[in-house]
């Protein structure tokens, strides 16, 4: 992930051959540390800008477009049997970064690269969530190169303070996501990223705004809690 480099990797001017091996080394040592006891990696994470360009960091600017190559394929070689994954933001709305998504699963899968997956972090906004059917025919295209989707940092924000109609939205917007997955016959899962407003990222990132998550911070369920289940259930709210 390019926001979690350490320095030495993104000032140490390596040339191309030098950043492969060290990205060979590091891939192929943490993936054996832990072999046998996940289900699936996030290999590569945020890799696209949202007009489907490759996303500038010292792997894409010293390797080029092979670096995924070479990750997944290391990822591969340390476990064989581990699901492997690309995971971004703003999948939802489809577009050109699902393009370019759908476009490097087909070639990846050209070249004989394993990739199983492609997360979507869903990061939404209430009031402001895609369409039921607009989710549901991003994740198609996805699925259509062959891979599984999942849903893997979902959560819901709004501009504060929490009134009961935002409340009323936020339940209606996480009930839509959820059915939207359930549609699709490979969107293997559904993760929200933390469980109350109490732990969430939000606030610290986005001022002004928070309330994301079907927790409160006294850790009671809100409506958006309802709104899953109902989801999981095939209601509609």
């Amino acid at each position: 992930w390019h926001s979690q480099l350490p320095s030495w990797v993104t000032s140490g001017a390596f040339d191309n051959s030098t950043l492969v091996s060290i990205l060979q080394n590091h891939v192929t040592n943490v993936v054996t540390h832990f072999k046998g006891q996940l289900k699936t990696w996030d290999v590569v994470n945020e890799i696209f800008n949202e007009d489907g360009t490759w996303r500038t960091s010292v792997f894409s600017t010293t390797i080029g477009e092979y670096f995924v190559d070479i990750a997944f394929r290391a990822a591969a070689a340390a476990d064989p049997d581990v699901g492997l994954a690309a995971n971004d933001y703003n999948l939802d709305y489809g577009g050109a970064k699902v393009t370019a998504y759908v476009d490097l699963v087909n070639r990846l899968k050209a070249r004989g690269v394993k990739i199983t997956q492609v997360g979507s972090q869903a990061h939404l906004i209430v009031g402001s969530v895609p369409s039921y059917s607009t989710l549901v025919t991003g994740f198609q295209s996805l699925v259509a190169t062959g891979v599984d989707v999942a849903i893997t940092e979902l959560d819901i924000r709004m501009t504060l303070p929490v009134t009961d109609a935002l409340l009323a939205q936020q339940k209606k917007d996480y009930n839509t996501v959820i059915r939207a997955c359930m549609a699709v016959s490979r969107c293997i899962g559904m993760t929200i990223w933390a469980y109350s407003d109490y732990y969430s990222w939000i606030p610290s990132v986005f001022s002004g705004q928070g309330a994301a998550l079907p927790w409160d911070e006294q850790l009671k369920p809100k409506p958006a809690f309802y709104g899953i289940v109902d989801g999981l259930n095939g209601i509609t709210d």
